[in-house]
């Protein structure tokens, strides 16, 4: 097994074959597009809350921490309906990942300090990197050591410097950007930085990584779907590299994930747009008094919406807010459900689309 070494890769040109940066312009073309049409959504926090959401049930299934949607969108509108964990640690993710982007976007930079954030933030705990021997990455099922990531918190604090350095100095590699996103990814991993945190913390880098580079304007890009679909080939090729030293398979296996990814979430966006159209010309036509942009985007930005949502983002009385959501069920645009002895609004065209490759 190859110890971890600092970047950058001494023969990068090596790795970069023609199968490589073919597939990397592919990546990269499916990336442009998505980031066009993220743009074209009039209120970017849409994508933002129910993407995000998407990324983060995703990115935690793949540590086997399951929720579902349902349960998802309820403990955004109730805090007291929360009975599994997992709901919560779902939660936190896109709570990382939302505050994450937030930091990186206004910057350009992925900063250590962004990076102890997000783990913080997943965890609730301020261990920080890891100071004391004994890591280890077992198999699940036979309890066999695959790998050791480095013991020593000297050497941990150095790489993870090293590490940091990389991802914002260009001059360190002139290599394709999303090339580099692959071998950020396999380093932090390789490092195991944190007692807990690792998968997830290094998922969100991905994506900050693609917001710091411009490829992406929104945290729109939920690679952790593939991942899922993808689960063993993810761990074995992870360490094929730690165990051969031959990136080419791992990197091709992230190029394909990202430019797959993105073709899917082309997709999903264009039939979100199509849905808010469609929802908008109706609204106007059938419910003429209480049309608005802010109700519309409302509609869009709360799969399950309440009178409280909506009292906040049109700056109503809750007698108004009420009277629209009940307009909107009458309609055909929401339907009505309760928890407990509370009423919420469930958007279930829109609900079906963020549903549908799960």
């Amino acid at each position: 097994m190859m110890p971890v070494t600092p970047l950058p890769l001494n023969n990068l040109e090596q790795w970069e074959t023609r199968a490589v940066l073919k597939k990397s312009a592919e990546a990269h073309r499916y990336l442009a597009e998505l980031k066009g049409i993220a743009a074209s959504i009039p209120n970017e926090a849409i994508l933002i809350n129910t993407l995000s959401l998407q990324e983060a049930k995703d990115s935690s299934e793949v540590e086997n921490i399951v929720t579902t949607h349902d349960e998802l969108y309820k403990a955004n509108l109730f805090d007291e309906v929360i009975t599994n964990p997992a709901t919560k640690e779902v939660q936190d993710y896109a709570f990382a990942l939302k505050q994450g982007f937030e930091n990186v976007r206004s910057r350009k930079l992925i900063r250590l300090d962004d990076i102890l954030t997000v783990q913080q933030n997943l965890e609730h705990n301020n261990a920080g990197l890891r100071k004391l021997p004994g890591t280890d990455l077992k198999n699940a099922r036979t309890g066999e050591v695959i790998y050791t990531p480095p013991q020593h918190v000297d050497d941990i604090s150095e790489l993870m410097d090293n590490l940091v350095q990389y991802i914002n100095d260009d001059s360190l590699c002139d290599g394709d950007p999303l090339v580099k996103m692959a071998i950020i990814h396999h380093q932090f991993e390789s490092i195991h930085p944190f007692y807990d945190g690792n998968g997830r913390t290094g998922r969100i880098i991905n994506i900050l990584y693609l917001v710091a580079q411009d490829l992406l304007n929104l945290p729109v890009l939920y690679l952790s779907r593939f991942i899922i679909q993808n689960k063993a080939d993810y761990y074995k090729k992870l360490q094929q590299v730690r165990d051969s030293g031959n990136w080419e398979p791992w990197l091709l296996y992230i190029l394909t994930g990202v430019a797959d990814t993105a073709k899917d979430t082309i997709l999903l966006i264009t039939e979100m747009k199509v849905l808010m159209s469609d929802y908008k010309h109706r609204m106007r036509n059938e419910l003429t008094k209480i049309y608005s942009q802010d109700l519309l985007n409302n509609l869009f930005n709360h799969p399950y919406t309440k009178i409280e949502f909506v009292m906040d983002d049109l700056g109503v009385t809750r007698i108004t807010a009420t009277k629209y959501l009940e307009q909107l069920v009458e309609c055909g645009f929401l339907q009505k459900h309760k928890v407990g002895r509370a009423n919420y609004y469930m958007n279930q065209p829109l609900c079906d689309l963020l549903t549908r490759l799960v």
